[in-house]
């Protein structure tokens, strides 16, 4: 208890967010922010609520993923199953599930075409130059899932006159390693390029949480300034790890069928893995020939493959060992073009027009209890979307910004959506932001939604896509207030807002336990964002994130209550500090409050399990030696705090289920070295 109250009162100390600001930075009214309106506009000229993060933020931060760097910051909820090598992790706005975040990197969705959500943990830091995350629906310039806003990554380039080359080597915890090296500069005149490469291992803090990495990004840019600007952008990457399941429950021995070992006191599963193999390609034209127009093109191709091989015991069969591989393909080809046009001072029209077409293939085989093949199902479909889009902004004075959008989806399953948007931004002085922002958003159902194959599990269950679903929509809508003062060294902020999903799809089982996915239920949230950041004062910077959410969700003939796994209080603080002589220390802490883990039926308004509240403390070292050497030291965890963050029913040999959890990782270090030239 001791520690845990020492760990708040350093956070209350700090006042601060983990990626800390250096010496020079400052949030400022006037900084730039591109994804909220597809065009440059300083923040105090957006409507939308924003956060930017960018490389500095990113290497003084503990932070171990994009999930990790941005969680706990004003309205955002990053999830995982259990912080092990390989769970999948969603980022979360304003209590939305994670199919309501759409995640670019050079504005390109990420997000997987089969599950409308984005494992935000594959994603390689090092490659990261910008992030900048808008909330509030995003649907009218960004299309289907962006409900509860976006995240776009940016990618380095080359810088002019510099060369940028980079490598480093870490060791941690559970036997972790990573190796990476980065390479950036122009070549010749006006043609440059930016490589990273990555490889990392872990063996997981459970059996069976290993997981390898290999990745690597490139990117080619002609830079002629502002009259052409060509980039093409590729990368690969490429998973493979262990699915653990849950903990066991306490006192669970190591169960084994013919010599193989199926769980054990650590783990629900030891069979399971999971390899996933992602690949983009983009190329981007901006070019702005005339003072009042500007062109953006882009076309982009992406592949996802994933594969999930299950084996579980069964009882019903004399104790054998079937399963299933099953094998996700999902290929999307778009295009996108925009048109920014300046027909007088203060005014600014966006026009742009966006198609993407997606092929989906599915191939699952069984395996007998021995492993081998038994039979085989597939499933294919073709789908394709085009959205018109169009934005006007006009300020007529210098006090007040005004903004209207629309955009029209044609899908090809379920038809059109009209998607309206506005915003109102009043400005009394240089250093104030009054903003108002509103909007309908959709998400499409998945192509896992709408054409998953009849399976047939026995005894009448099984499972089947429903090709009759109907888009999720709503409203959203936000009111906010961003304050600069003392020279730009206090920056506060404060966001109020409020939305709903109706025709919410959700995989409802029947009596016989057949899954179907329908338009099931809605959900609805309000809630508050409070954010300051001070400093720097005398080598010194602090903030705060505070976020309270209100979700509620309501399944059909049932009640409305708290949202399943939706915490209702988030806070970030941290301090970063650094020394003259190339230190620098940054300290993270963050609280979630208790979330339902599981209700029994739709009509109960009370959860059966509640995942306890929590904090966290990460701590970050940063000495630089020279000009070229940087060691780091980080410890995560550092007071070894129990958590859990999912539940699920685990059962044993005799077919008993106990529901149990995720646990959260405990305690980790991890040492680095860096020559930078």
């Amino acid at each position: 208890m001791k520690i845990r109250f020492f760990a708040i009162g350093l956070g209350l100390l700090a006042l601060g967010w983990g990626p800390g600001l250096r010496a020079e930075e400052v949030v400022i009214m006037d900084e730039v922010v591109v994804s909220a309106t597809k065009t440059e506009e300083q923040r105090k000229d957006v409507p939308n609520a924003v956060i930017v993060v960018d490389g500095l933020d990113i290497e003084a931060s503990p932070a171990t993923s994009v999930g990790d760097l941005l969680g706990g910051q004003t309205g955002i909820d990053w999830r995982t199953y259990g912080n092990y090598g390989g769970a999948a992790q969603e980022i979360r706005i304003r209590g939305m599930s994670g199919d309501g975040t759409q995640v670019l990197v050079n504005g390109v969705t990420v997000n997987s075409p089969s599950l409308g959500t984005s494992d935000v943990g594959a994603i390689p830091m090092n490659a990261i130059d910008r992030i900048e995350v808008v909330k509030g629906s995003g649907s009218v310039l960004y299309g289907s899932g962006a409900m509860g806003g976006i995240v776009n990554i940016v990618t380095k380039e080359p810088r002019r006159d510099q060369v940028d080359l980079k490598a480093s080597a870490g060791y941690g915890s559970e036997n972790t390693y990573q190796l990476s090296a980065e390479n950036g500069m122009f070549v010749v005149g006006d043609l440059g390029y930016y490589i990273t490469v990555n490889r990392s291992e872990t063996d997981g803090f459970r059996d069976n949480s290993d997981l390898t990495q290999n990745d690597a990004s490139a990117k080619l840019v002609l830079d002629k300034g502002e009259t052409l600007h060509l980039s093409l952008y590729a990368d690969i990457i490429d998973r493979e790890s262990g699915r653990p399941g849950v903990e066991t429950p306490a006192g669970t021995e190591t169960f084994r069928v013919n010599g193989v070992a199926v769980y054990n006191n650590e783990s629900a599963n030891l069979l399971n893995e999971q390899s996933d193999l992602n690949k983009h390609i983009v190329l981007a034209l901006k070019s702005r020939p005339l003072s009042w127009l500007g062109i953006n093109l882009q076309t982009d191709y992406t592949t996802m493959e994933s594969d999930n091989y299950n084996r579980y015991y069964d009882s019903w069969t004399a104790g054998n060992l079937p399963g299933s591989k099953t094998e996700v393909v999902n290929d999307i080809f778009g295009i996108e073009g925009n048109f920014e046009i300046t027909p007088f001072s203060g005014a600014t029209v966006l026009i742009g027009a966006q198609h993407k077409d997606y092929d989906w293939g599915y191939t699952s085989v069984t395996l007998d209890g021995y492993g081998d093949p038994a039979s085989e199902l597939d499933g294919s479909a073709d789908v394709h979307t085009t959205g018109v889009f169009g934005e006007v902004q006009y300020r007529p004075v210098k006090y007040v910004k005004l903004s209207l959008g629309a955009r029209n989806e044609d899908h090809s399953e379920f038809g059109s959506e009209f998607l309206p948007r506005g915003g109102l931004i009043i400005n009394p002085t240089e250093t104030t932001a009054l903003k108002f922002n509103g909007g309908k958003h959709f998400k499409a159902p998945t192509p896992n939604d709408l054409f998953w194959p009849y399976e047939d599990w026995g005894y009448g269950s099984g499972s089947e896509g429903n090709p009759d679903l109907k888009p999720e929509t709503g409203w959203h809508w936000d009111a906010s207030l961003e304050q600069s003062l003392a020279d730009n060294k206090l920056f506060f902020s404060a966001t109020y807002f409020n939305w709903n999903i109706d025709d919410k799809i959700t995989w409802v089982a029947d009596a016989s336990y057949f899954y179907r996915p329908e338009n099931f239920s809605r959900y609805e949230a309000d809630g508050w964002e409070i954010g300051a950041v001070i400093g720097p004062f005398a080598n010194l910077t602090l903030s705060v994130d505070y976020t309270y959410v209100d979700a509620k969700e309501q399944y059909e003939g049932g009640v409305m209550r708290q949202a399943l796994y939706s915490a209702k209080n988030f806070f970030k603080t941290g301090l970063t500090y650094w020394f003259n002589f190339g230190l620098d220390l940054t300290a993270t802490v963050r609280y979630t409050d208790e979330r339902p883990g599981f209700y029994a039926d739709y009509d109960e308004s009370e959860p059966d399990e509640i995942l306890d509240e929590y904090w966290t403390v990460d701590l970050k070292a940063n000495q630089r030696f020279g000009e070229n050497w940087t060691l780091s030291c980080q410890v995560n965890n550092l007071f070894d705090e129990n958590y859990d963050t999912y539940v699920e029913t685990f059962y044993d040999q005799t077919g008993a289920g106990t529901k149990c959890r995720y646990p959260g990782a405990g305690q980790s270090i991890f040492v680095s070295a860096t020559y930078t030239y």
